[in-house]
């Protein structure tokens, strides 16, 4: 599991490394000055100091924010460093950087068939982080391609599971974004868990139905919205007719037996429920 490796601030070892050489260009400079010099203590103080300074040399590894090393000392993990600044570690180290940067992508345009068997295109944006360093390095092969390949599957069994507009009132559908996205977001999050990676929002942005069957499904589309234009306007005519009738009724203004009630019902409901202008016929003569 991630944990935090070890650091010192890279500021203290640059002091050493200083000091370091300051000591090995002493050595050298009270050898070379007694006479008699020793060659031998000479190339012992000048190895040990190169060596001092190339192992603290490796150590030093600077940090942006939102950004994170993973420390391997020969393969082995020893930790993550998080913290930007400027720090020191363990020498002779691989340190892989991870960014822990919000990203995000947009899944490519999928052809799939919703619950109802019918083809549908759809596409997702997710935004997603790194929060597991080790996780992200170490269980799988490559992260930011693996997110996008749960995000396409993750779209896919959504698309699946949901048609693309509710036919029955109550039934959820692809085109409520609200829930979908939400559910889309959820079982991503259980999808990536494994990687070390959260996500934090995924969002449909592109749904339509199939090029084969959009216009026949524009067709039944203008169809249902049609008869439920006249659903209402012929629930309205009702209303405006009973209420006419009572109001007759009610003021006196004429008597009507059945048969009249009946003719002017019908009347009433032609010139209402029409889809044109009703043309008046003036009768001059009896109602018979």
């Amino acid at each position: 599991m991630q944990h935090k490796a070890f650091r010192i601030s890279g500021f203290i070892m640059v002091l050493v490394a200083l000091l370091v050489a300051a000591a090995t260009i002493a050595v050298v400079a009270v050898n070379v000055g007694v006479s008699g010099s020793n060659d031998a203590a000479i190339g012992v103080a000048v190895a040990v100091g190169t060596l001092l300074l190339v192992l603290i040399a490796t150590g030093f590894i600077v940090i942006s924010p939102n950004d994170a090393r993973v420390i391997q000392f020969f393969g082995k993990y020893v930790g993550t460093i998080g913290e930007p600044g400027f720090h020191w570690t363990w020498p002779l180290t691989e340190k892989t950087k991870i960014s822990k940067r919000v990203r995000n992508f947009e899944s490519n345009r999928l052809k799939v068939s919703d619950a109802d068997g019918n083809p549908v295109e759809i596409a997702a944006v997710v935004v997603w982080r790194v929060v597991d360093t080790y996780a992200a390095k170490f269980a799988v092969d490559d992260f930011a391609h693996f997110v996008e390949v749960q995000a396409e599957t993750a779209v896919r069994h959504l698309a699946t599971s949901y048609p693309y507009e509710a036919h029955a009132s109550g039934r959820a559908s692809l085109r409520d974004s609200a829930s979908v996205s939400d559910e889309l977001t959820a079982e991503l999050r259980e999808r990536v868990i494994l990687a070390g990676v959260e996500v934090v929002e995924s969002r449909i942005t592109h749904l339509a139905y199939a090029a084969e069957i959009a216009q026949a499904m524009l067709a039944r589309q203008q169809a249902q919205a049609i008869v439920a234009a006249r659903s209402t306007i012929v629930e309205g005519a009702v209303g405006m007719v009973s209420s006419a009738l009572e109001q007759l009724s009610e003021q006196g203004v004429v008597e009507l037996d059945e048969e009249r009630k009946a003719q002017m019902v019908s009347n009433l409901l032609v010139v209402l429920c029409g889809d044109r202008n009703a043309q008046p016929v003036v009768n001059a003569g009896t109602l018979y």
